[in-house]
């Protein structure tokens, strides 16, 4: 395409049913185009929405404990556990303090440095245990898949 002055080119899209679009306003003369608008948008967010379903979407599973949590349902957890890692998504253990269990912090500790000890070959350690209000959180990342 030519350049045209801005009469002839609006005569020309008008002519061919199109709309004319500037493409570039700073431009001496301005660079315009005829085309038309509403498909370009159309694919235009077409793109995007390609561009937006192939990335990846990180998935967060949680997983709470309590203070005094006994083996068998400590077992249970970490199967649960171990299928959200094995399926890529993130995993946050917390134990949860309720009332005055509190106290038990070292035990809600060590609880969950026992589940990053047997969860180590299925992923990695991302935040140690951190006390934040009445819940202890650990967070892990799957480990990554090698071919």
């Amino acid at each position: 395409m030519g350049v045209y002055p801005t009469r002839e080119a609006l005569a020309m899209a008008e002519e061919q049913g199109l709309d004319l679009v500037e493409i570039s306003p700073t431009a001496k003369p301005p660079v315009v185009k005829v085309m038309d608008y509403k498909k370009f948008l159309f694919e235009q967010k077409k793109r995007e929405k390609m561009l937006k379903a192939k990335a990846s979407k990180v998935i967060v599973k949680e997983i709470r404990f309590g203070p005094n949590t006994d083996d068998h349902d400590f077992e249970f957890k970490k199967k649960n556990a171990i299928k959200f890692l094995k399926d890529g998504a993130k995993l946050k253990a917390f134990v949860f303090f309720k009332g005055r269990s509190i106290i038990f912090k070292e035990k809600g500790e060590i609880l969950l440095l026992k589940l990053a000890q047997e969860l180590e070959e299925y992923g990695k350690v991302e935040q140690m245990p951190k006390l934040e209000g009445k819940r202890m959180i650990m967070m892990f990342a799957p480990s990554v898949k090698k071919k």
